[in-house]
């Protein structure tokens, strides 16, 4: 029998089983994944931004685990020998009436012990010659990173301290008895005295498998995203950000820097046909219908139909999504993009419409569930393993 079980080898699994093993060695672990490799969905799938925590509200776990989060990545990641770079961004009032949103963002920053200022728009233009905007934050401390090489590392560690890692292990059924619990899976049985559900996508539906009541349901955006041809790239130093809703939980659409080169325009936020629907065309009717029926689901699209309305047709329409993108450089052409891999947000929604903006973690008898790890989570993933491992520590010690 394991001391320990995870369930998901996306980065917050791998982190949350390499703390484990760090502060409990000898401690026996099984992390198991269904698909054939590790972080194939939102961990391999992001842009790779190393986050300041300029966004969060302070006190949040978004942001003490971020700004937590961030060092202890970079920490790994010299260790490792891992190329990151913390090139900085901007985020862009591109004009005057989003200004006071921008001073709400730098106070919430400077709140968070962000190295942020606010610059003109000469300096602006110094920074990103080729933006548009009359005032923006620059962010010096924000980096990029490839967070499916992290993992890689972090299952290498596992694998070293004792762990096993085993994919191609959907899990089937949770059955919890009094001193243990034992997860079947597709790759056979594992027994243990704890699991540790970080399932991302699908974490509401294993919590409902090991006999929890989740308050939330995840429903699945997908972002969409494009990449700037080779003579485009000229137009972008680093990461240029605009002013996002603060009534709506995504950035909106921006250029990202790639650490491997490259630069990536988006994403929207479109519902998603299936919980792994990365194309317009995948449609799974299960998890479709559970998006449409679900009364959290409803509420909220009845509050934001107009931004939804528009994230679709940036969706439809290249020429829509362009214009999004040329308000914050305008020299942005749709010859300049192509299509790039898209991605699936895990939103947790609770039935009343709202849309959980913090980390949540709820849990049983024998279980952790990990229900709610958005952006940040990469960024903050070795923070957030180190808050699961001290809820574990109350049941080891």
């Amino acid at each position: 029998m394991n001391d320990l079980l995870i369930a998901g080898g996306g980065i917050v699994g791998l982190a949350t089983a390499y703390r484990f093993l760090k502060r409990f060695p000898g401690k026996s672990l099984t992390l198991v994944e269904k698909e054939a490799e590790l972080a194939e969905h939102q961990t391999g799938r992001n842009s790779g931004v190393l986050h300041s925590g300029i966004y969060y509200r302070p006190g949040s776990l978004k942001a003490t685990n971020c700004r937590e989060g961030k060092q202890a990545m970079e920490a790994f990641c010299q260790q490792e020998e891992i190329a990151y770079d913390l090139c900085g961004k901007i985020i862009v009032a591109v004009d005057a009436e989003e200004i006071p949103r921008l001073e709400k963002i730098l106070e919430r920053g400077k709140a968070n012990g962000v190295q942020c200022e606010m610059i003109s728009a000469g300096r602006l233009h110094e920074l990103e010659p080729h933006a548009a905007g009359v005032q923006a934050i620059h962010v010096p401390e924000t980096g990029i990173v490839d967070y499916t090489q992290v993992c890689r590392r972090l299952a290498e560690r596992v694998r070293e301290s004792g762990g096993k890692v085993i994919t191609e292990a959907r899990v089937t059924a949770i059955q919890q008895h009094d001193r243990q619990i034992a997860v079947e899976t597709t790759a056979g049985e594992f027994t243990g005295k704890t699991l540790v559900n970080c399932t991302g996508l699908h974490s509401d539906r294993l919590a409902r498998l090991g006999g929890a009541t989740p308050s939330v349901k995840i429903i699945p955006f997908r972002g969409e995203y494009f990449e700037l041809g080779p003579a485009a790239r000229h137009l972008v130093n680093n990461l240029i950000y605009p002013v996002p809703d603060p009534s709506f939980p995504f950035l909106g659409v921006h250029f990202t820097r790639m650490i491997h080169g490259g630069v990536e325009c988006g994403p929207n936020a479109v519902l998603a046909g299936a919980r792994e629907g990365y194309s317009k065309t995948d449609i799974n009717f299960r998890d479709l219908s559970e998006s449409l029926t679900y009364p959290g689901f409803i509420k909220l699209a009845a509050k934001y139909w107009r931004v939804g309305a528009g994230e679709m047709w940036r969706s439809w329409s290249k020429q829509a999504f362009v214009r999004a993108l040329s308000r914050l450089v305008p020299e942005i052409e749709a010859t300049h993009l192509t299509a790039a891999p898209a991605g699936i947000r895990a939103q947790a929604i609770g039935r009343d419409g709202s849309m959980i903006d913090d980390f949540l973690i709820e849990e049983q008898k024998h279980i952790i569930n990990v229900l709610n790890a958005p952006s940040p989570a990469a960024t903050a993933s070795l923070n957030i393993g180190a808050l699961v491992v001290d809820r574990l520590a109350q049941r080891f010690d």
